[in-house]
């Protein structure tokens, strides 16, 4: 998947476009969500960990537990919605995607300073179902043996 706009007209959609960007993604990439609520961020997540090959059945909003962990970490799935900048800080977020982890975050802009190299995807809303989603930062490929 490029950088760039695509049009999604469903959560499936958008799970669809997801997977196909998470197939790209080097190990300790870190995916920076924005987007009002209810813009479809973790039906995002959720293709994501599709694309990376885990059970997308298993992703839920971790608003109340912050972090999720899905694959034996192999996915980091943070929600930043409840948290200050000084306890965003106090999570270590950057040791995360140290770890090897594919790290989604959604509510992103709390994040003072995230790693330079993360992929951006900003969501809107713009109709019932449909929604743009604008990708920007080159995903890093996996590395082939």
């Amino acid at each position: 998947m490029r950088a760039g706009r695509h049009v999604t007209r469903s959560e499936a959609e958008t799970e669809r476009v997801a997977a196909e960007l998470a197939r790209e993604l080097a190990a300790g990439t870190v995916i920076l969500l924005h987007g009002e609520l209810g813009a479809g961020k973790t039906a995002f997540v959720r293709g994501v960990a599709s694309g990376r090959g885990l059970d997308p059945n298993e992703v839920s909003s971790p608003t109340f537990v912050v972090i999720q962990e899905y694959g034996d970490a192999r996915l980091q799935h943070v929600d930043l919605y409840r948290l200050g900048p000084d306890e965003v800080d106090d999570l270590g977020l950057d040791e995360l995607s140290e770890q090897g982890a594919v790290v989604c975050v959604e509510w992103a802009e709390r994040w003072r300073e995230p790693p330079p190299g993360a992929v951006t995807v900003r969501m809107t809303v713009v109709g019932e179902e449909e929604r743009e989603l604008t990708v920007s930062g080159t995903p890093q490929r996996p590395e082939v043996a």
